[in-house]
């Protein structure tokens, strides 16, 4: 039997915490029900993973092939690049702010909208490059609230590895991590160009250390989305 297609609205969330109005995506599947419980996946980069990620569509495709669990997509987009840097590098102004935002806001705004399994291995973070950093400290922060993360080419500081470092409920937190081969001049923000896969494999290293219930695999290309595209229906199989 074909389920249908799922569909893709918005709603604006107030943040008391940041002080702002944001545009949230929301993806139902096909055959949404109240009556199902649904997992939670939340995408940074919101718009990024809607559009050039078509990951929308490539959740339509394991729904119907039933390879994935019932899952609401939510994709919280960035105003600007600067506000990008804002909100999900470690050092940003309102990094801190934007992860209390995800945890003590969208979370319980979210399971009382959607009937949704209310416990964090029902609950995963999704992101690449910086999005994919704020997604992992978060989850560190509160590994009760967020069980699944997927981390797709994320920037590693000494911040990183430290939070990884000194977290210790290690078996709380299932990762999916990828990094690309060519990562290894990468254009920031700021403008200048970073190593990203050295430190990834460090990251990795460490995860494997501390027992993470973890995956981790190296694809032969560089940081765009031309290669995190094709990686996500592999992500979302394996992670939902």
């Amino acid at each position: 039997m074909n389920i249908p297609k799922g569909t893709i609205t918005d709603f604006t969330f107030s943040s008391k915490v940041l002080g702002e109005d944001l545009d949230i995506l929301v993806y139902l599947p096909g055959n949404y029900s109240p009556l199902y419980k649904y997992n939670l996946l939340i995408a940074q980069d919101g718009k990024d993973y809607f559009q050039l990620g078509r990951i929308g569509r490539t959740a339509d495709d394991l729904l119907q092939d039933k390879e994935i669990e019932n899952t609401i997509i939510i994709g919280i987009p960035y105003k600007s690049v600067e506000d990008r840097r804002k909100k999900y590098h470690p050092e940003g102004e309102q990094h801190e702010a934007y992860v209390r935002f995800l945890a003590h806001e969208l979370v319980p705004y979210l399971d009382e909208k959607y009937p949704t399994y209310q416990m964090g291995m029902g609950r995963a973070l999704i992101g690449d490059s910086l999005g994919a950093t704020v997604s992992l400290l978060t989850a560190l922060q509160y590994p009760h609230t967020f069980g699944t993360v997927i981390l797709q080419s994320p920037l590693v500081n000494e911040k990183v590895m430290a939070e990884v470092e000194n977290f210790k409920p290690s078996h709380l937190l299932n990762i999916y991590h990828v990094i690309g081969k060519g990562e290894t001049v990468v254009k920031t923000t700021e403008g200048s160009e970073k190593d990203f896969l050295t430190p990834n494999r460090k990251l990795s290293d460490l995860m494997k250390s501390k027992g993470f219930p973890y995956f981790y695999d190296e694809f032969d290309g560089d940081h765009t989305w031309t290669h995190w595209q094709p990686d996500l229906k592999r992500a979302l199989k394996q992670m939902l």
